[in-house]
């Protein structure tokens, strides 16, 4: 009777969610594996789990609870005994079901510690069904070892998964403690998987996601902070409900509109204003130019586009509104906000006292790529996309409360994006600043704030180690960069100067965006770490190429599809194809080996190869052209234009792109002449011929692209 009394009561008191608890079910013997939160996780399994699971505790810890364990059968050992070991081997091989945590210890990082090797031993020894299990929610609660962490409440919501089984098995010929070491690995990457699914949520709104946020963190916690306010989480949602009204008001029976704003705090109000009256934001890249504002309005077909005065005046983005003005009604925050009347207000404040949440709708947002085409598509993420890809970061680099994290990448990037995402959803707190051109302003605000946390792509980190006093980041725990391939110049500078190793991930905006990242638990310079929990990958062979192969990826983070210029929605395919050559290592570390898809990233910006022949034809006036990208430069990489038109000027070109209304990032590195293009016995271009026999050639020699990086910066530094 007891026992059931206490169910009744962890499931109502604790909003107990058991997830695939059906699973457990085994003719022979078999071994749980939760990852380890709280004091709480051995009773509350305790309560749950079928009556014939025996416990494994440690006789330390049997001794201070054993009025707990006369309710449950189990048995002691000594952690120091490495017999005690061969005892559970010996145990299991007997018939017995048993529960080991791999951690061996309450974790102290919100996250999963270190697996101890005499588990993998255990699970290959036996060869019986490993069952990992995940467990959320009890490192918010008081008996956890996270004070001072994590917010601490005495019955916060709790979700426990448990995930399909796996076997370990002993490989001959290799040496036990290899074997031990590949079973702990094996064993990390399942808890991980266990411990996201346990934090997944579906069929969600962002909207709804924060205000669950700011119940668990604070109300009055301070959370978001630009160069002008600084607001909590209350004053972040009454914001929130205040915009919404004059939005949906000014856009009624509008599915999306624009917005193109600078990274911070109006941003993200905006956005959580739309998500509030289910408008999905098609957030545009202004460093595209004006015309590739104005292709972005036409591919995701918007009436409007919300923007501010104050930004478009200093940022000097007039040509950009007028352009976007040609096909969408151009609305200011300015105006919304005298449109919040008193009445609008008071109704706002008791929609927040009521926490009033936003019914399902179109749970939606856009982001632009350029991806090959030249023309920009639409990646269409579902709300379920981006908060399943907050938790996947979230599990494999474990954050806290406690931590700050600095954010200069605008939010038209999806890496940018989610670094205002990750931090409002997991309760830390974030600095936005406008732009991450100045070098030595941004380490001054690290210093300042005690930031903890720190996004940049490479070509911005080799940038503000270069400028930064070698104190400037003495609170930095993780320094999370992507985008582009991290240098090992970089590497070594930041390691060398300021003592971090930069955490390299990488990603898609097709992923949102984030797909693998280096980790502490894993950790290998020069690749980009494993693939995140969750995420299904394959490799495959690629004619002609001997190393690596095409990526392609599935998983809940992937999108829903694109937006076609002048064709509409096409749904994404089972698999996405990355696009990227990559080989992967014994450990599941990914390394970059090359692009497969036409484009150049330069500075951590996607630049279409196609676009920028289109604009040489255009401007040379002739078909003859053909653009590749090669390693070198100060972006990191640079495009090299060939052509049979010996009069091609580099100047000529500039000149024409700026006056389209193009990025000056589209102005390649060089222009070469050649008597005849190289061809393929299709009669298409050889674009292999072209970047092996000729543009490698150049790679050495240093390129003449100083002008394209004062453009880049005149255009995106007056952000701020």
């Amino acid at each position: 009777m007891l026992i059931l009394i206490l169910r009744f009561l962890f499931l109502r008191l604790f909003r107990l969610r058991l997830v695939h608890f059906d699973r457990l079910q085994s003719e022979g013997p078999l071994i749980i594996m939760p990852n380890h939160v709280s004091f709480l996780d051995p009773l509350i399994l305790g309560l749950f789990l079928p009556e014939d699971i025996v416990f494994v505790v440690n006789s330390a810890m049997a001794a201070k609870i054993p009025f707990a364990l006369r309710f449950r059968k189990h048995i002691t050992i000594d952690p120091l005994n490495p017999y005690s070991v061969r005892d559970i081997v010996a145990a299991v091989k007997g018939g017995m079901s048993v529960v080991l945590f791999p951690e061996g210890r309450i974790t102290t990082i919100n996250g999963i510690m270190k697996i101890y090797d005499g588990i993998a031993f255990v699970a290959q020894k036996t060869g019986v069904p490993v069952y990992p299990i995940g467990i959320d929610g009890p490192q918010n609660s008081r008996f956890s070892r996270l004070e001072g962490k994590m917010p601490r409440r005495w019955f916060p919501p709790i979700t426990i998964y448990v995930d399909e089984p796996f076997t370990l098995r002993s490989t001959r010929g290799q040496q036990q403690k290899e074997q031990k070491s590949a079973g702990s690995e094996r064993i990390l990457k399942a808890l991980e998987r266990a411990l996201f699914h346990s934090r997944r949520h579906e069929g969600i709104n962002l909207f709804n996601e924060l205000i669950d946020a700011a119940r668990l963190y604070g109300m009055n916690r301070e959370i978001l902070e630009d160069i002008s306010q600084k607001l909590t989480y209350r004053k972040l949602l009454l914001g929130v409900y205040a915009l919404s009204a004059p939005l949906a008001q000014k856009l009624s029976g509008e599915e999306r509109v624009g917005v193109m704003l600078p990274n911070a705090v109006a941003h993200v109000v905006t956005l959580f204003a739309l998500f509030r009256v289910n408008i999905t934001p098609a957030i545009l890249n202004f460093t595209s130019g004006p015309q590739g504002v104005l292709d972005s309005c036409e591919t995701a077909e918007l009436k409007t586009v919300v923007t501010s005065r104050q930004f478009i005046e200093k940022a000097g983005l007039q040509a950009h509104v007028e352009k976007a003005a040609e096909k969408a009604r151009i609305l200011y925050l300015e105006d919304l906000r005298d449109e919040v009347t008193g009445l609008g207000k008071l109704q706002a404040l008791c929609q927040l006292m009521a926490k009033v949440r936003t019914r399902p709708g179109r749970e939606r947002l856009i982001l632009f790529t350029s991806g090959s085409e030249s023309k920009p598509k639409g990646v269409i993420l579902r709300h379920d996309n981006i908060q399943a890809n907050v938790m996947q970061a979230c599990t494999v680099i474990a954050l806290t409360a406690k931590d700050k994290l600095l954010n200069a990448l605008p939010m038209f990037h999806s890496f940018g994006l989610q670094g205002a995402f990750i931090p409002l959803l997991c309760g830390l707190e974030v600095f936005l600043y406008p732009t991450p051109l100045h070098y030595k302003i941004i380490p001054e605000i690290a210093y300042d704030r005690n930031a903890t946390i720190l996004f940049g792509t490479g070509t911005f980190l080799q940038g503000y180690g270069k400028h930064a006093h070698p104190f400037d980041f003495y609170s930095i725990r993780y320094v999370i960069t992507g985008g582009e391939r991290l240098k090992e110049e970089t590497r070594r500078l930041w390691l060398d100067k300021f003592g971090l190793r930069p955490m390299e991930g990488y990603g898609c905006t097709e992923a949102s965006p984030f797909l693998a990242i280096n980790s502490p638990l894993c950790y290998k310079a020069g690749s980009v770490g494993r693939i995140f929990p969750g995420v299904e990958h394959r490799i495959e062979p690629v004619e002609g190429i001997e190393r690596g192969g095409n990526l392609f990826v599935k998983g809940p983070n992937v999108m829903e599809g694109y937006l076609i210029h002048g064709k509409g929605f096409v749904p994404v395919d089972e698999w996405y194809d990355c696009g990227d050559l990559v080989e992967e290592d014994g450990q599941g570390c990914i390394t970059i080996l090359s692009r497969l898809k036409r484009f150049a990233k330069l500075g951590g910006e996607m630049v279409s190869l196609n676009l920028i022949e289109e604009l040489a034809v255009r401007c040379f006036h002739s078909p003859e052209v053909a653009a590749v990208n090669i390693a070198g430069g100060k972006k990191g990489e640079q495009v090299v234009l060939f052509t049979t038109v010996k009069t091609a000027s580099r100047q000529a070109l500039r000149d024409y792109i700026v006056a389209s209304g193009q990025s000056p990032l589209l102005v390649p590195a060089r222009i070469c002449p050649l008597d005849c293009l190289p061809l393929l016995g299709s009669g298409k271009t050889d674009y292999v011929t072209l970047k092996t026999v000729y543009a490698e050639a150049l790679a050495a020699e240093p390129a003449d692209d100083g002008d394209d990086d004062e453009a880049h910066s005149r255009e995106d530094g007056q952000i701020a």
